[in-house]
């Protein structure tokens, strides 16, 4: 799937356009940027931004996905190896540098690289050369570097998992593109862009747009999964519904909820049938807990909270559900909600 399909650069935000234009001041420079974002931001969209607006628009922009090669191979994939130069290694294959030459390298999850690989990653900025493996003899490379990643790269320096002098090099610029949830306004204008672009796909003639609460239940939703999640559901709750005259009334945000799916470790067929109510919505009417209790009121709140967060996470922050598996009406599960702080930072579903 291309990459102009799957994360467009739509929003109103200010969020979300001060990360955008961050990018566009930083593209015209040679230096590195890091692009830090939760899955599915669009990091590798801002990477194709800072490479086609800088005077490399015109060479290669080379992606490496560091996380999805084994340790082993990582440097020889970077950095190319010669013939020989270990088993497996029939020819001679230049590295993504060489490849990337005079263009842009994009590292994609870029803090998952071995401290081996991220002190020849460090030679490779500082001098602008790369070795081969099974070679001696540098090759010079004009390479601007973009790394990106969703993790804490200043916490993992700390704990000795990254080079602090690497990370003084790749943050010449860093860009944090803000998650869905925090982009205001924008769910809308995605909403209404991916389900347009599906409803044409799918040949309806007009665009009946989300009925009323099912564009509530879209805004209401945290989407760990960000802007890539929204437009899956978006995309699903178009194909799946029927009617190209009457408004969508369906969203379905998990795909794989299904009153047959199977759970890891779950209790035989025919159990949940014969259990209470209490045990079918899977709670435990008495606390797991034998410690003797100093603080009644602290414990009975904490457990209040895990209940009310552990069945909105179950029933995907639908609060309506939510409310209906707890025994309380809706104003009643707002109220706890609020109480415990769960509307501020929604729990992400597993």
């Amino acid at each position: 799937m291309g990459m102009d399909r799957d994360v467009q650069f739509i929003g109103q935000s200010t969020a979300f356009l001060d990360a955008v234009e961050r990018a566009s001041h930083a593209a015209p420079m040679g230096r590195p940027v890091l692009v830090i974002g939760e899955r599915g931001t669009g990091k590798e969209l801002i990477a194709q931004r800072l490479h086609r607006l800088s005077p490399r628009w015109g060479e290669a922009l080379v992606t490496v996905n560091c996380a999805a090669l084994p340790e082993t191979l990582i440097e020889a994939e970077l950095f190319g190896h010669e013939a020989g130069a270990f088993t497996g290694a029939a020819r001679a294959r230049a590295g993504r540098f060489e490849e990337a030459d005079r263009g842009t390298l994009f590292l994609d999850e870029i803090g998952t690289l071995s401290m081996a690989a991220q002190e020849r990653l460090l030679r490779a900025v500082e001098y602008g050369e790369v070795t081969r493996i099974g070679n001696s003899r540098p090759i010079s490379v004009d390479v601007r570097i973009v790394g990106a990643t969703n993790a804490d790269l200043p916490a993992m320096v700390e704990q000795g998992r990254f080079r602090a002098d690497l990370l003084d090099r790749l943050s010449f610029e860093v860009v944090t593109l803000p998650p869905l949830r925090a982009r205001e306004g924008d769910v809308s204008e995605l909403v209404d862009f991916y389900g347009r672009r599906m409803a044409s796909e799918l040949g309806w003639t007009e665009w009946p747009g989300f009925t009323g609460e099912a564009m509530d239940a879209l805004e209401a939703y945290p989407w760990p999964g960000n802007v890539r999640e929204l437009r899956n559901a978006v995309e699903r709750a178009v194909y799946r519904w029927d009617d190209p005259y009457h408004p969508i009334a369906q969203v379905v945000f998990d795909p794989f909820e299904s009153p047959w799916q199977p759970h890891a470790g779950a209790p035989p067929a025919g159990a949940a049938e014969s259990a209470g109510p209490d045990e079918a919505e899977g709670r435990d009417p008495s606390p797991a807990t034998t410690e003797p209790c100093r603080d009644l009121r602290a414990a009975v709140e904490a457990y209040e909270r895990t209940l009310v967060s552990e069945a909105m996470t179950r029933h995907r922050w639908n609060q309506r559900r939510a409310a209906k598996a707890l025994g309380l009406t809706y104003d009643q599960l707002r109220h706890c909600l609020k109480k415990h702080a769960l509307l501020d930072e929604p729990v992400s579903p597993s």
